[in-house]
């Protein structure tokens, strides 16, 4: 007998036929099941737990973040959220991604506040919850200033990370002329049902064709804000005009999630509300109700302005639908109301940023 043991025999190999049978698992396959079991759930008893996670502590953020892990369940779950969940025009709250570009409620309006970081030309968006200047809120948007030749460009994006015409997160953007006076505001999606894309090459965009038929290679124009300018050098706030095609409140919700209405509604023009001479103070002072503590030449209140083509036409010019000022030396105060959306009044308020020589 020799001194070494003899290896182990090596276990036989399968046959063919058990080989065949070795499957691995399919985690696509996997996942499609579990959400066809949370589909299968009775349509009474998933309104029933909706509801039932909105009234439980979800009606202000961060709790509200469950409403929005209902409705990315599956596609019946999503149903379910939409049915509960109503517009801001109506509930007042920005719950979806495609709330920001909804308009806001009438009666009070939507408190948000901008964060300005100069080092890197990039401006944050948030929901504030309370008036407290040491809110921190919740992110909605963010943009950042680009130089392109003679124009600037403010890139608007759900992203702070990711602040690119390319990337998924885009929403839009603000575009200036060469004097900073006028903007346009573009769209990443069309507006409503057959509108077309901007067919100028800077409003394209990709350079070349686009990546996927979902993402739309175009801006689509939303509106225009231009300031006045002041070559008398008269003493006086900035004068401010824009024009804007708004979305309707009385669309339902359902199509509202599509970010579209379905035909053009004609265009909201805004002024900027005249300030009056405080001879106390010795400057042009506007009543922002608390929400701007800083003078600045930024500050400003839209109104409602009349239609020039219609001399009969009457509007509300004392209802402030949107103002913007400063409280601190990188923090910015910005309410909204109906027609006006999140991205709307935001677009319009980055155009205040900056140098306007000819307007002051």
């Amino acid at each position: 007998m020799s001194r070494h043991a003899a290896p182990a025999a090596p276990p036989p190999l399968p046959e063919r036929g058990e080989m065949d049978e070795v499957v691995e698992a399919d985690p696509d396959a996997e996942a499609e099941d579990q959400e066809e079991r949370w589909a299968r759930l009775l349509p009474e008893l998933l309104s029933d737990v909706v509801q039932r996670v909105e009234a439980s502590g979800g009606e202000r953020w961060p709790a509200r973040k469950d409403v929005v892990s209902c409705a990315c369940v599956c596609r019946r779950w999503r149903e379910a959220a939409v049915a509960v969940v109503r517009p801001p025009a109506e509930s007042g709250k920005i719950t979806f991604p495609s709330s920001l570009k909804q308009p806001g409620p009438r009666e009070s309006p939507m408190q948000c506040f901008i964060k300005r970081n100069k080092k890197n030309s990039t401006f944050y968006l948030y929901l504030g919850f309370t008036s407290s200047p040491v809110d921190k809120g919740k992110f909605l948007m963010a943009a950042r200033r680009f130089r392109r030749g003679p124009h600037t460009e403010y890139i608007i994006s759900l992203d702070s990370e990711d602040l690119s015409q390319g990337s998924n997160a885009y929403m839009g953007k603000l575009r200036s002329d060469f004097w900073g006076t006028n903007f346009k505001i573009y769209d990443s999606k069309p507006p409503y049902d057959g509108a077309k894309a901007s067919s100028s090459r800077s409003s394209r965009r990709f350079g070349s064709r686009r990546i996927s038929p979902q993402v739309s290679a175009g801006n689509y124009e939303v509106g225009q804000v231009s300031y006045k300018y002041n070559l008398l050098k008269s003493r006086g706030p900035r004068r401010m005009y824009c024009t804007l095609e708004c979305p309707s409140a009385q669309e339902t919700w359902e199509n509202s999630l599509k970010t579209k209405f379905r035909r053009p509604l004609g265009p909201t023009t805004l002024r900027n509300k005249a300030p009056r001479w405080h001879e106390h103070l010795q400057c042009w002072c506007l009543n922002f109700h608390g929400r701007v503590t800083v003078a600045s030449v930024k500050n400003f209140q839209l109104v409602a302005a009349a239609d020039p083509s219609d001399p009969t036409s009457s509007v509300d010019d004392e209802t402030v639908l949107l103002q913007f000022g400063k409280v601190d030396e990188d923090m910015f105060t910005m309410d909204y109301r109906q027609p006006l959306s999140a991205f709307q009044a935001f677009a319009i308020s980055l155009s205040s940023f900056g140098t306007k020589l000819a307007c002051e």
